[in-house]
């Protein structure tokens, strides 16, 4: 019985490992590499699902309307990096190009908010006096002069929304941008678990076979390459982190209300040149670039 036990632990320690090692192994083939898929990919991290094994494998309605929805990020006939390979219970994910735009931490919303401008100390105390006054010329005066008050405070709701739906469009633009720079990735799903025989650089590849063209990866050695995620250009609707990360620290910084919305000119030193940009609530509107 104690033999038994011993036996039955040993062999419960080893099946973790087992696992682990599948997963390094695939990421030790596979990662760095290059292959093309034969189908367009969409910009989106939910890719293209696979269902090994089944009578349709691919579902070509879904993959019509992600490809309708997020763009194409990788063209067919297209030579790309594989950039992760991750087992997961149910799937394993075979991602290119960075994966697909949508993972934890990429700005999805291109909402862009602002509160409506308040009322003026002045505003509200005219309203205030108004029901009280009984002289009906200083009544009329008092009015007037909210009316004019009020009238300025639309125009400045008028002006903030004008901002904030410049800000929303870029701000759309640059996501679009972005989810054809972010690569895609193939789901393998399996019904209940991923199989132990699907495990392997083989298995893979066959799996595929009908999407992606593994060239001479089969024989060859692994090249590995830089895939540091990192906007490729300086452009309209980028999020001012994006712009730090892409200049670097800015030279200078400054911060100034317009209505309610908050406004940000920042200068950076790059190798382009000198860079002016202004951000509206986060969001790149204007820049400028002159020689240095």
């Amino acid at each position: 019985m104690l033999r038994w036990l011993v036996t039955t632990a040993a062999l419960s320690l080893a099946a973790t490992p087992l696992a682990a090692q599948s997963e390094a192994a695939l990421k030790a083939y596979f990662e760095g590499r290059t292959v093309a898929p034969k189908l367009a990919m969409p910009g989106t991290e939910n890719g293209v699902d696979i269902y090994p094994g089944t009578a349709r494998p691919l579902d070509y309605s879904r993959y019509a309307d992600r490809l309708k929805d997020y763009g194409t990020a990788i063209k067919a006939g297209e030579r790309v990096t594989i950039t992760k390979i991750k087992v997961k219970s149910k799937l394993i994910e075979f991602q290119l190009g960075g994966g697909g735009y949508g993972t934890f931490g990429d700005e999805t919303s291109s909402n862009v908010s602002t509160a409506a401008a308040p009322k003026t100390r002045r505003e509200k105390n005219l309203e205030a006096d108004l029901k009280r006054e009984t002289d009906p010329a200083r009544k009329r005066a008092m009015r007037e002069e909210l009316d004019d008050l009020q009238a300025e405070r639309e125009r400045e709701d008028a002006r903030n929304r004008s901002a904030v739906a410049e800000a929303q469009e870029h701000r759309k633009e640059n996501i679009r941008q972005r989810r054809l720079e972010s690569g895609s990735r193939f789901n393998l799903r399996y019904a209940d678990r991923v199989p132990p025989d699907a495990l392997t650089p083989d298995a893979i590849m066959a799996a595929l076979a009908q999407y992606v063209d593994f060239g001479e990866l089969r024989g060859s050695t692994p090249e590995h390459s830089n895939t540091a995620s990192r906007p490729a250009s300086l452009r309209k609707g980028m999020l001012l982190q994006e712009v730090d990360a892409f200049l670097g620290t800015p030279v200078t910084s400054t911060e100034r209300k317009e209505g309610t919305l908050k406004v940000i000119q920042r200068k950076y030193s790059a190798p382009m040149g000198q860079v002016a940009a202004e951000f509206v609530e986060g969001v790149l509107i204007h820049y400028s670039v002159t020689s240095e």
